[in-house]
C-alpha cells in the first residue's frame, strides 16, 4: 500500500489523485484494430459462379481457372457443378460434333462406317471421352482424394517461371487443405477414362497399349491447356489494350 508521512510521524493514506501503477500501465494499452470481415458463403458462391462462367474470347469455356491464390477449397457440390458445366456446355458439344465430322472425313475408326449412323457412333464415342474425362478429373477423384481440380493462375513473375509453373500443374495440384500434392485427379482421371473407352471403341482400337497412349496424350494436352489458362489474360489484355490505343490515336 502506498502511504504518505505526516509531520506528526503518523501515516495517512495516499492522496486519491495518485493512480495505482497497474491501472496506469493498463490504460496505455491500445485496443487491437478490428479485423477485416471474411467474405460470406454467399459472396464466395457468387465468386465461384463468376469464375465458372469465364470464356476465352467470350466463347471457349474456361471454367476451371481462378486467379485467387488464396481461394477457399471447392465443396463437393461446386466440384460437381464444375464437371457438369465443363462437360455439357453448348460450345463443348459443338466441338465434339466438329471432331466427329473430321474423324468421319478421315475415315477414322472405319468399323463405325459412314453416313448418319457412322457420324452418330463417332459423336457418341467422342462425347463419352469428354464426359468421362471431366467426371473423373473434375469431380470423382477430386472429391475422393480431397484435391482441387482448378488451375490456380500465377499471373506474375518471369515468363520462364510461369511457363514451368503452368506445365507442372497437370501433375502438381492444390489440396483442399491448402497444401500441394501429386495431381492424382488428372493422372488417374486420364487413365480411368482411357480404360473405359475400351467399352465403346472398335475392337481394333482397344488394348493396353492404345489405352496408355491415349491417356498420355490426354495428360500432354492438359499441360498445354495450362499454358492457355496462365497466359490468355495477358494476351487478351495486350491485344485489346493495343486495339483501344490504336483507335484512340485515329480519333
Amino acid at each position: 500500500m502506498v502511504c504518505a508521512i505526516t509531520l506528526s510521524g503518523q501515516t495517512a493514506p495516499a492522496a486519491a489523485s495518485d493512480p495505482p501503477t497497474a491501472i496506469a500501465a493498463t490504460s496505455s494499452v491500445q485496443p487491437p484494430p478490428p479485423s477485416s470481415p471474411k467474405p460470406s458463403s454467399n459472396d464466395e458462391n457468387e465468386i465461384e459462379r463468376q469464375e465458372q462462367s469465364q470464356r476465352i474470347l467470350g466463347v471457349i469455356p474456361n471454367f476451371g481457372t481462378t486467379s485467387r491464390q488464396d481461394a477457399p477449397p471447392l465443396s463437393g457440390r461446386a466440384k460437381f457443378r464444375l464437371f457438369y458445366k465443363s462437360a455439357f456446355d453448348p460450345v463443348e458439344l459443338s466441338v465434339v460434333g466438329l471432331q466427329s465430322a473430321v474423324s468421319q472425313g478421315e475415315d477414322e475408326f472405319p468399323e463405325y462406317g459412314q453416313g448418319a449412323a457412322g457420324f452418330g457412333k463417332r459423336y457418341g464415342a467422342t462425347l463419352a471421352d469428354e464426359v468421362s474425362s471431366n467426371f473423373f478429373s473434375n469431380y470423382f477423384y477430386p472429391v475422393l482424394l480431397k484435391e482441387d481440380p482448378r488451375y490456380f493462375r500465377l499471373g506474375e513473375g518471369s515468363i520462364k517461371h510461369r511457363l514451368g509453373y503452368a506445365l507442372l500443374q497437370e501433375v502438381d495440384c492444390r489440396t483442399d487443405n491448402g497444401g500441394r500434392s501429386f495431381a492424382w485427379e488428372n493422372v488417374l482421371g486420364a487413365f480411368t477414362a482411357g480404360g473405359l473407352s475400351n467399352l465403346y471403341y472398335p475392337q481394333a482400337e482397344r488394348g493396353f497399349g492404345l489405352t496408355m497412349s491415349r491417356s498420355a496424350i490426354a495428360i500432354g494436352y492438359g499441360s498445354l491447356g495450362g499454358l492457355v489458362d496462365e497466359f490468355y489474360p495477358d494476351i487478351s489484355h495486350w491485344l485489346f489494350h493495343r486495339r483501344d490505343k490504336t483507335m484512340a490515336q485515329h480519333q
